[in-house]
């Protein structure tokens, strides 16, 4: 399409449902009560003049721009701060008017260059716009007075470039920092003339500016614009598409000029983002055309061997031989594959398929085993749904809202936003976490509790909040009597009133005041609508699974379920993670949830594939890994995971690599999994997709290529070649759209969804079908999917990652802002100027017994392994703490962490490693094999390389 310009009504909308009627020059006009005059008139196509206002921030009334005369009162008032009223006559185009706001604006280009021929946002300027709408021909004053031309430019930021110089001081860019962002890093210093806009720094990158780029997408000048844009041009064409960062799914107009992207600008009909974004999504996509992609497949007999570059056709035969060889030796199930959570639901869908059907087995797992497998598992017994019950607007509806083991302002920022808008308006806040993330305290926010737990405790605190709501007689019973299941509610009660569950019995075990877990534990029963947010470390632990079924049973005793405002949350990690899942990307499932050991269900696939499914589950990750060690799995089909760099005990992980007679790994770079590769099947970028992200709200959002695929197919595309190849002829889809539609056939939650409707209406939550065709935003509203919501008895059992005289203090990870997973993506773009190592945070007593500097090089060693990086002194760790991000593989942080995992899915404790901490001069042993070894990745680069034939 052109380009896309979404109409701004110059006020947001108000949510009242009252009618007022007015009349704009002579229309008549019935809008809710509440409405700015601006926006009334924009509603029948009257655009009134404005350079401060704009719909997505609260009006301002600054620019003097949008006067207007109404009938019965003095003077010409700001049409974007006042409201409509009953019966009001309004005139917004008069020769009074049009005086005033020449003169208005002869003003503002008095002081402005007038360069507009060569500026980067010519034809993209409102300010040029409005001097044309409003018919400035001339200015009066001259340009000989005192200005601002010389005001030096600030190029810090490695994505835009402040220009004062052409800054009108509308106050947009601070109101958006404030307003949309919550970071409030920007502000106006000075009065009159000397008014500017200000960030407290030198300049914008040593500033708390997280580069969300709401300040650049408010600005009506040139004074804030994307380098892009300014090397480039300005662009011509639009494709809406989804973000391939977190889970949040960002809606985005890839903004083009011919195939090349300039700008990803969020839309603003996004109903997960509402026209936000983040440092990564609006910025971060260059990675997609980055010199390391791969674009040609490659093949090697020995992963010793140089790699060399043939054509699709010998790269999947010989894949597909590989994989046959190793069934003719070692039996059926010797192969299997994972799927990828970065790839489109349909991508997806065609590697279970292709697994089940033309390798014969169930042998197929997902990225979610490694971070939210415990979420299906635990919802799916308590709610009888593995998914998350909000769409994330509720949270602007809650009372109470409680973050535990999560870190939303730098994992999931754009939704972050938004939970900060809350909480200024007055909603109050729990944080569970070891850390002082920022939500504890960060601008105009502080939580009113932080209960700092040991990390391996969450049990036992949910225990003991859930003991002072059941003891203080503060749950919800006539909700409890209706909705839950009873027999299962008594057994819970009767164990979770037992003593060993109250806050002076856990408060030692927890590291936590008693307290301060009765005052959160008052708070969220009796604060009003209380909703759970939750991330990995909730799920990252050897009890993963019973700690989201004792967030449940809590929602459940209190109430909150079903309904706006509540609810129990995964903040999933990844852009289609929860897609992944719900096509059946689990061993034992097949997509829906639903068992591969139900003879009716499997009955549907059959029939539909052509093909007999077996029965019986097939391996998770970690047996892969095992039964490859033990001789036993010999092929392995990996889509779009870095499971050497991701997944724990790294050298187990790559010992189980090394052991594989083939591995096949699709991915866009050359990562750390296809050192052990026999074939490498280069994938495509967000940016050549067509297909579907499904986000951590269960909204399905459609993905649109803004470009052709760089490899020449589609994933889905190879995918399908090599089940051809391994003689599964029945695989035959000439597009994405078919997929879909295959997938809503087959799996009664997407019934209702084809590309078709998601292009006509937008994105949709599932379940979505004849039972809900316009979509479920809340889930539970009558009663539980399973029917009566089970309680679940949640015993505490401690982690068995203790620690000793030899490892005193515990190891936890987690995510930084600028930087996503395991850094393939961002790592490749200037997102690495913020952090461009991982490092490892101590507390201050911690280091000083050790004799550790800030900033010096540490060794951190556990039983599993050891590594090498630089120490932060910090007090967002209590003592015994320390933690560390994982995005940069030449760290190896995995090499610490151990095979310990969740007791019901498999999930690694990746949130408890016990370790020391030393002064070092020198990189572990395992990081000087990984530099002997890391060439070899590069090998399609180096002169020596095989040619195609």
């Amino acid at each position: 399409m052109s380009i896309l310009k979404e109409k701004d009504f110059g006020t947001p909308a108000s949510k009242s449902d009252k009618q007022v009627s007015v009349t704009i020059d002579g229309f008549e006009v019935s809008v809710p009560e509440g409405t700015s005059v601006m926006r009334a008139a924009a509603t029948v196509g009257l655009d009134i003049p404005k350079l401060c206002a704009t719909d997505s921030m609260n009006s301002f009334g600054s620019c003097r721009l949008c006067l207007v005369e109404i009938e019965g009162r003095k003077g010409t008032p700001a049409s974007c701060t006042t409201p409509v009223a009953e019966g009001m006559s309004i005139s917004t185009q008069t020769p009074r008017l049009e005086k005033l706001r020449r003169g208005v604006m002869e003003l503002y280009i008095s002081d402005h260059p007038l360069d507009c021929l060569t500026c980067a946002a010519n034809g993209d300027c409102e300010l040029q716009d409005m001097a044309g709408e409003v018919g400035l021909r001339d200015v009066r004053y001259g340009y000989e007075g005192a200005n601002h031309f010389d005001a030096p430019k600030d190029e810090s930021n490695p994505y835009f470039t402040f220009d004062p110089s052409k800054c009108i001081v509308c106050s947009r860019c601070v109101r958006a920092c404030d307003e949309v962002q919550g970071t409030l890093a920007l502000t106006i210093s000075g009065r009159a003339f000397d008014s500017k806009v200000a960030l407290g720094t030198e300049d914008f990158f040593s500033s708390e500016c997280v580069s969300c780029g709401a300040c650049v997408q408010a600005c009506p000048t040139a004074t804030l614009e994307e380098k892009a844009v300014i090397d480039h041009g300005v662009p011509n064409r639009t494709v809406l598409t989804t973000c391939a960062y977190c889970g949040v799914g960002c809606s985005f107009k890839a903004e083009m000029r011919g195939d090349q992207v300039i700008r990803m600008v969020p839309y603003k009909d996004g109903k997960a983002n509402h026209g936000h974004s983040c440092v990564k999504g609006r910025f971060a996509w260059g990675y997609a055309t980055h010199k390391d992609r791969i674009t040609q497949p490659m093949i090697r007999d020995k992963i010793t061997d140089p790699w060399r570059e043939v054509s699709w056709d010998e790269a999947i035969k010989f894949a597909a031989d590989g994989l046959k060889k190793a069934q003719e030796k070692y039996g059926r199930k010797s192969i299997g594959g994972i799927t990828s959570s970065r790839c489109t639901a349909e991508e997806v869908w065609v590697v279970q398929k292709m697994i089940r059907t033309a390798f014969g087995n169930n042998n197929v797992d997902t990225c979610a085993r490694v971070c939210h497998s415990p979420t299906g598992y635990g919802l799916k017994q308590t709610f009888g749904t593995s998914a998350g019950t909000q769409d994330f607007d509720s949270v602007e509806e809650a009372d109470v809202i409680m973050v535990i083991g999560a870190n939303p302002t730098d994992a999931h920022p754009v939704f972050a936003s938004q939970m900060k808008r809350r909480l200024r308006q007055g909603a109050k806040l729990i944080v569970a976490d070891p850390r002082k993330i920022d939500l504890v305290r960060s601008a105009h926010i502080e939580a009113d509790y932080h209960l700092p737990l040991k990390p391996g405790t969450n049990v036992a605190l949910i225990n003991a909040i859930a003991y002072v709501v059941a003891t203080e007689g503060l749950m919800d019973q006539g909700f409890v009597d209706e909705r839950c299941d009873l027999q299962s509610y008594k057994e819970w009660f009767d164990f979770i009133t037992d003593e060993i569950n109250s806050p002076e019995s856990v408060a030692a075990e927890c590291g936590v005041d008693a307290d301060a877990i009765r005052e959160a534990a008052r708070l969220y029963a009796t604060g009003g609508k209380a909703a759970i947010y939750y991330g990995l470390g909730v799920t990252e632990h050897s009890q993963g699974s019973t700690m989201v079924m004792g967030m449940a049973n809590l929602a459940m005793a209190t109430g909150n379920i079903g309904v706006r405002g509540v609810g129990v949350n995964p903040l999933r990690g990844q852009n289609n993670v929860q897609g992944s899942c719900d096509m059946g990307s689990f061993p034992h499932e097949l997509p829906g949830y639903r068992s591969i050991e139900d003879k009716e269900v499997r009955g549907s696939f059959e029939q539909a594939w052509q093909r007999e499914l077996d029965g019986v589950p097939g391996f998770r990750i970690p047996n892969m890994f095992d039964e490859a060690i033990s001789g036993h799995y010999k092929g392995m089909y990996v889509q779009g995971e870095d499971i050497a760099q991701s997944d724990p005990n790294t050298k187990h992980v790559e010992e189980a690599l090394r052991s594989l007679d083939m591995l096949i790994v699709q991915d866009l770079f050359l990562n750390e999994t296809a050192r052990f590769a026999h074939v490498f099947l280069p994938g495509t970028s967000f940016l050549e997709k067509d297909g579907t992200f499904i986000n951590a709200e269960r909204r399905i959002n459609r993905v649109r290529p803004v470009m052709k695929p760089a490899t020449g197919l589609e994933e889905w595309e190879v995918t399908q070649r090599l089940a051809n190849e391994m003689g599964y002829a029945e695989m035959n889809y000439n597009d994405a759209s078919e997929i879909m539609d295959e997938i809503a056939a087959l799996t009664p939650t997407f019934a209702g969804v084809s590309f078709e409707r998601l292009d006509r209406d937008g994105s949709v939550q599932w379940p979505c079908n004849d039972d809900a065709p316009d979509g479920t935003p809340i889930m539970h509203v009558d009663g539980f999917v399973r029917g009566k919501g089970a309680f679940v008895v949640t015993e505490y059992v401690p982690t068995t990652e203790k620690t000793n005289r030899k490892f005193p203090l515990i190891l936890t990870t987690g995510r930084i802002l600028s930087q996503y997973n395991v850094g393939a993506q961002t790592r490749r773009t200037s997102n690495i100027d913020w952090w461009g190592e991982d490092v490892l945070e101590i507390h201050p007593s911690d280091a000083e017994t050790r004799g550790i500097r800030d900033g010096h090089w540490v060794s951190l060693r556990s039983r599993k392994g050891e590594t090498s990086l630089r120490a932060v002194i910090s007090e967002r760790m209590a003592p015994g703490v320390v933690y560390t991000t994982f995005h940069h593989p030449e760290t190896g942080a995995n090499v610490i962490t151990t095979e310990n995992s969740d007791w019901a899915t498999n999930c690694p404790e990746y949130k408890v490693t016990a370790v020391e901490v030393a002064p070092a001069n020198h990189k572990s042993e395992w990081q000087e094999q990984y530099e002997l070894e890391t060439p070899s990745l590069r090998q399609l680069m180096d002169e020596s390389k095989e040619p195609a034939e």
